[in-house]
């Protein structure tokens, strides 16, 4: 099933609207395009705004000024207007718009739109049941008019549910308010107002509404800048494909690769990931206060409950989950969360990789005007891509694993631990999603410094001793490792010494010439044919052709 991502045509007087990570409250035009081309916007403020809050922080009644000593002061303790500045979180600040696109899903608001959705989505459902003769069939116009509430679902309508949040105390029970409400203008549906929410606790709406939010996040956000990352990287790989590099295992110079190959390593390992990561079933629920259906059969006896839940969590787009209490059991969160927290393990290794290759001087960094490096030292040019990216992944996997250690664990049939835990689900995305852009970002300005790959090449002609010693064991040579340990290993070793060697060496003729051909430039294996060939394996572990 496709939905349009919740849209919004304006705040409510311009003030803001309490959205919750990852959903920075900013005076500016927000889009997130779904299929469906419905967008999420929240107005601008005018230039003049926006410096005035530079200068000053504005409360409810009081001011907070900054004296010519830089001491701030103030007359009241009261809250600071929510604004990029003010924002407890990073993402809902400095990085809101690399991130904002995760808004419309993963917010406070797209919760309440997703419980919108069920709510209304569940009365539609109620309607399509002929043992249910309390809730007639409803017309092509009913329907759309409870289709056009979803669709025209905005930022309006989250306040006032919000408002009536601040009477009930209860967030889902203030959506069904909103909803009998909104409906009881319209002569037909108000007949059965009372069917809104009919015997579903809580966790029914949330439980789905929050399935959602993942499902359309993933999908829409999370996913093609997963994959514009694989590209990228498998890019890097095939354009690198025949650059020789020498290898480091222990930090210590090892059998030379190429550069592409090494890049290729890494496009494939986020790819086996990103497969499991959209492997991962989102299920939902819908069995009421304990799981067992008991209002239900309560109230209609005769009807096949568990058929009718199942039907219509599948309707949903998601996979249906029998056997919960009162809420469902998020393992299905629990083993997502542990495949994004290693995909972003995979793409730590990435940034740490490609940072030591800068600092060997692998590769060079593209500059650009007005830039500064350091405040003290202005030669630098940092990899600071890369380093925010690894510091944001690790933010990421810190609250993903809390995530998934905290959520499936739930005392007897249910307590409010997870609630607000998965409120900040938008969090351990919003990093994510953070640290993929910066990496990209780096990407975008690496440029191989292929004079410096050649010159360690150069000096380390004793990873040649490898491919020696093998040919050596092939020929029945005896004692080869031997031998070639006592070459090369604590030595500096050159281009003559290693041609001395190989011809004092009681070898076939044919033998000798082709490891006498052999520089560490050459000695590369199949390195080359592993990076051209990146994008048949990524595609392979996809199993569909995402190039």
């Amino acid at each position: 099933m496709e939905f349009a991502a919740p849209c919004s045509r304006a705040l409510n007087g311009g003030r803001p609207c309490g959205l919750a990570v990852a959903t920075p409250i900013q005076r500016e035009v927000v889009k997130s395009r779904s299929p469906l081309g419905a967008s999420f916007r929240v107005p601008p403020t005018s230039a003049a705004s926006r410096k005035n809050r530079a200068v000053k922080a504005v409360l409810k009644d009081h001011t907070v000024s900054v004296d010519k000593a830089g001491k701030m002061s103030s007359q009241s303790s009261c809250d600071f207007e929510l604004s990029s500045l003010t924002a407890l979180s990073p993402l809902d600040g400095r990085y809101w718009s690399k991130v904002k696109d995760l808004a419309p899903y993963m917010s406070e608001y797209g919760l309440i739109y997703f419980r919108v959705l069920v709510e209304i989505k569940w009365l539609l459902k109620l309607s399509q049941i002929p043992e249910l003769t309390e809730v007639p069939s409803f017309s092509e116009e009913a329907e759309t008019f409870l289709q056009g509430l979803i669709d025209g679902f905005n930022l309006d309508d989250a306040l006032e549910i919000k408002n009536i949040e601040r009477v009930t105390n209860h967030d889902v029970k203030a959506v069904e308010y909103f909803l009998k409400q909104k409906c009881q203008s319209h002569p037909e549906i108000a007949q059965v107002l009372e069917f809104f929410h009919f015997a579903c606790t809580s966790e029914d709406i949330n439980n789905l509404a929050h399935a959602l939010m993942l499902k359309e996040s993933l999908k829409n956000v999370m996913f093609p800048v997963m994959d514009k990352l694989i590209r990228a990287i498998c890019t890097m790989a095939k354009d690198n494909a025949h650059i020789s590099m020498l290898s480091r295992t222990h930090g210590q110079p090892a059998s030379p690769t190429t550069l592409g190959k090494e890049m290729a390593v890494f496009a494939v390992r986020l790819s086996r990931e990103r497969k499991e990561i959209h492997q991962v079933e989102i299920m939902g629920k819908f069995a009421g206060a304990v799981g067992n259906y008991n209002a239900h059969l309560a109230a209609y006896p005769h009807i096949n409950w568990p058929h009718i839940a199942e039907e219509f969590v599948k309707s949903l787009g998601l996979s249906f989950n029998p056997y919960v209490t009162q809420i469902e059991t998020h393992d299905y969160m629990a083993k997502l969360f542990h495949t994004l927290i290693q995909f972003n393990n995979i793409l730590i290794d990435f940034d740490r990789d490609v940072w030591g290759y800068i600092s060997l001087g692998y590769f060079k960094q593209i500059t650009k005007a007005g830039e500064i490096g350091s405040s003290t030292m202005p030669h630098k040019v940092n990899p600071i891509d890369f380093e925010n990216s690894e510091g944001n992944l690790g933010k990421a996997n810190g609250g993903l694993s809390h995530l998934s250690m905290k959520l499936p664990i739930s005392r007897w049939q249910r307590d409010l631990t997870d609630s607000t835990v998965l409120r900040n689900m938008g969090e351990g995305l919003g990093h994510s999603l953070l640290a993929y852009k910066s990496a990209l970002q780096g990407m975008g300005k690496l440029q191989v410094n292929e004079a410096r790959l050649s010159e360690d090449l150069n000096h380390s002609w004793e990873v040649l001793a490898e491919p020696i010693q093998t040919v050596m064991r092939r020929f029945g040579v005896p004692e080869p490792y031997e031998k070639l340990k006592e070459l090369t290993r604590g030595r500096a070793v050159s281009q003559e010494s290693i041609t001395e060697f190989i011809e004092g060496l009681e070898l076939p003729e044919e033998a000798k010439i082709n490891l006498m051909k052999l520089t560490p430039h050459t000695y590369i294996g199949a390195a080359a044919e592993l990076a051209m060939n990146v994008d048949i394996a990524v595609n392979l572990l996809n199993g569909l052709e995402i190039f």
